[in-house]
């Protein structure tokens, strides 16, 4: 395989890496003319794309979130995020009016959405409560989960074969392979791998950065989704970020076909393909016969930036509900909010009840 270099997302820390790089100076070189110059806005460069990626890790962490001041502005930073993400409980009512007479379909993230963030992701469980809820819920609606883990682990946590899952960030699309109360007639066998050439590609670097990043990293975790790879720094002294960034830039920086993204307090490697949480969400949509009709209404629910893509798409579409799980203020495109896992459990039962 040909080797060059890895295009490194989040697209506005690049972009940010650049405006950055613009307003760092260093004395001119007192010899080497224009290859000096080249050499000294690329260390720029370089600083500045660290820089902004650590600045970004910092602020996906909640330890950060929790020791910003609580009072005056925050507060009124938190009461007018509150207005316009409303709480998806407090307007239920609202929520059930614009739902009433339509299809309703659910698409559900895991982690931080059905279960807590966890330090160690292999005990990301959800509790047996949270699973009767979805199991409710998908007894009524066609239920989806969308995770960036692979769809063997989610399944292995959720346990509920009556579902779809669309694992490595929507890469690997499953429908369910049991669902004797599905609306009454049979479920749809939907398959979609989009990324499936990358699988050896992947499988190369994974090995590298396990022997690069574990070995070398304390607390670091790589995790293999299949069609991508997560390697998880909550467990990774603030520190060491810095060194974790770089590895996994070296490591990376041979490999054309993937990209660098971040999630909360994890960095997501991923094919380079134009395919994520909001065009696995499109694809169901389509798969279930829903894609051209006008009385659907799709809810979303997610806790992570990875989850704005399908906010997006609801929002284009003009459809349905996209609710984002935090405690703290953050841009999103999602309409309405709720807390944590606990919250999603109660959204999850009013929704049973409401169409029972």
């Amino acid at each position: 395989m040909t080797k060059h270099g890895v295009v490194l997302g989040p697209e506005d820390a690049v972009v940010a890496a650049a405006a950055a790089a613009r307003h760092f100076s260093f004395p001119p070189p007192r010899k080497g003319g224009e290859s000096c110059r080249k050499l000294a806005a690329q260390v720029d460069l370089g600083a500045a794309v660290m820089g902004s990626w650590l600045d970004s890790m910092k602020a996906s962490s909640p330890r950060h979130r929790l020791m910003a001041p609580l009072a005056g502005a925050a507060d009124a930073e938190h009461d007018d995020w509150m207005e316009r993400h409303p709480s998806a409980l407090d307007r239920f009512d609202a929520l059930a009016a614009a739902a009433k007479g339509k299809q309703v379909a659910v698409f559900l993230d895991y982690d931080g959405t059905l279960s807590p963030i966890v330090e160690d992701p292999d005990r990301a469980v959800m509790t047996d409560e949270m699973r009767e809820a979805v199991r409710g819920v998908a007894a009524r609606f066609p239920t989806a989960i969308v995770s960036g883990r692979c769809c063997d682990k989610v399944f292995g946590f959720v346990r509920l074969a009556e579902l779809y899952y669309a694992g490595s960030h929507g890469m690997d699309i499953r429908g369910p392979t049991a669902d004797p109360n599905h609306h009454g007639k049979e479920a749809k066998s939907v398959l979609c791998q989009p990324a499936s050439e990358f699988l050896p590609v992947i499988e190369e670097v994974y090995g590298a950065l396990v022997e690069q990043v574990e070995a070398s990293i304390p607390g670091a975790k790589v995790e293999n989704n299949k069609f991508c790879l997560s390697v998880h720094f909550r467990c990774v002294e603030e520190a060491a970020w810095g060194e974790l960034f770089e590895q996994v830039r070296s490591v990376l920086k041979d490999y054309p076909g993937l990209r660098l993204t971040q999630g909360r307090k994890v960095l997501e490697v991923r094919p380079m393909i134009k395919w994520d949480k909001g065009k696995a969400l499109e694809f169901l949509l389509d798969s279930l016969g829903y894609a051209e009709r006008s009385d659907v209404f799709p809810i979303y629910i997610g806790d992570d930036r990875t989850d704005e893509d399908a906010f997006k798409v609801l929002r284009s579409r003009g459809q349905g509900a996209g609710i984002l799980v935090s405690k703290f203020p953050k841009e999103t495109s999602a309409s309405f909010s709720l807390r944590e896992p606990a919250e999603v459990r109660d959204f999850l039962r009013r929704l049973v009840d409401a169409n029972t």
